[in-house]
């Protein structure tokens, strides 16, 4: 069985798990969670980083800061996880989708500008599989249109655009470690916060609206509600998992690198006989292998794959249902034909195994299952 996914240790987890808990401190914001901290700031930049126990945190993190008010509009792909928009929804915004590019699965920068209306408050650029959305452009009109720059870079820990760190080119920038990235530690994200005069605040919100961080760094003598927030700090032993993995960071991106390198040579001849399409990587964007994926000729044709890999013991899977044709979008006015190309990529896109520990053996059988498939020797 090759699964599509595998969690790993690489490095001092359990001992590192041991550690905290040998602390006497177990609970959110010791040692290591500084620690993890101190390496995004170093890695990724900005004024601060805040673990939280999901990307889904970070997200409602920064639609807080963000100052969210009812009938603002947030625009974002349709093409994304349900959390990019749950997180302004829940602050009662409106949000106007837009379509994604047909290379690079990312929002489609062409298109911004006339998404705007004079309510837009907020575009979050989602860096999929890895690799940036068009930055300069987004945050270009950003400007001129005054709006706040929400990166979505669950996927894209160590991306980079144009040599610039993702997470960091925005106003905040969110993070996932969750079992399925690159780095990981079961749950768990973090916050990036660009600028120093929003950190306070962050803190704040983070200690469910109470500025108990400055209390524990003795700048204050009590500690006390200042403002709405949530519990949205991760547990020490979370942070202890990943502090090890964050060590090894450079070794598990290689091997992914290695991993994708691999198959985009293995596959080529496949794209080469119109198979498949290959991932389209700009030469200006860095990225982390966070996934290798393939857009087949139809829906159809990825189903029969699917059952076809499941049958030879390879795990293989889809995502996403576009936001707008899902009951919920539909609910806000969406319905099919709205953004024809997130329509046609959800339908092709199909993933397949990519995480650290895949063998050669593994790519090796996968890539021959995928020619068996196709007619072809492999």
């Amino acid at each position: 069985m090759i699964p599509f996914n595998k969690p790993f240790i690489i490095g001092s987890e359990l001992s590192y798990i041991e550690q905290a808990v040998q602390s006497g401190k177990i609970s959110a914001d010791g040692d290591f969670s500084r620690k993890c901290e101190t390496w995004l700031v170093e890695n990724h930049g900005g004024a601060k980083a805040l673990l939280t126990h999901s990307c889904t945190a970070a997200l409602e993190m920064a639609a807080l800061l963000c100052e969210i008010e009812p009938g603002q509009e947030v625009v974002m792909p349709s093409y994304t996880f349900v959390s990019t928009a749950n997180a302004f929804l829940l602050r009662g915004a409106n949000i106007r989708f837009i379509d994604i590019r047909p290379d690079t699965l990312n929002l489609d920068e062409s298109l911004l500008d006339a998404a705007c209306t004079p309510n837009a408050k907020v575009v979050v650029p989602v860096h999929y599989a890895g690799v940036a959305c068009e930055m300069d452009a987004i945050t270009a009109i950003a400007r001129k249109r005054e709006l706040y720059v929400i990166e979505d870079a669950a996927q894209a820990v160590s991306s980079t655009y144009k040599g610039k760190p993702l997470g960091s080119l925005g106003d905040f920038g969110c993070f996932s470690f969750h079992e399925t990235k690159n780095m990981i530690s079961g749950e768990g994200g973090a916050l990036l916060v660009r600028a120093g005069k929003d950190v306070r605040r962050a803190e704040i919100l983070r200690e469910k609206g109470t500025d108990r961080a400055q209390f524990f760094r003795g700048e204050i003598d009590k500690y006390t509600w200042r403002d709405i927030g949530s519990s949205y700090g991760p547990s020490e032993l979370i942070a202890a998992f990943l502090m090890a993995q964050l060590e090894c960071a450079d070794t598990i991106n290689a091997a992914r690198l290695a991993t994708h390198a691999r198959y985009m040579q293995l596959l080529q001849p496949l794209q080469q006989a119109g198979h498949l399409r290959l991932p389209i990587i700009p030469e200006h964007c860095g990225h982390n292998a966070h996934m290798f994926y393939v857009l087949l000729r139809d829906e159809a044709c990825r189903s029969r794959l699917i059952s076809y890999l499941a049958d030879r013991g390879i795990s293989a899977v889809f995502h996403y249902v576009p936001l707008h044709t899902s009951p919920m979008g539909k609910s806000m006015g969406y319905g099919e034909g709205d953004f024809p190309v997130t329509e046609e990529i959800s339908q092709q896109v199909l993933r397949l195994p990519c995480f650290y520990g895949l063998t050669k053996k593994d790519q090796d059988d996968i890539a021959t299952a995928l020619f068996s498939f196709f007619g072809g020797r492999g």
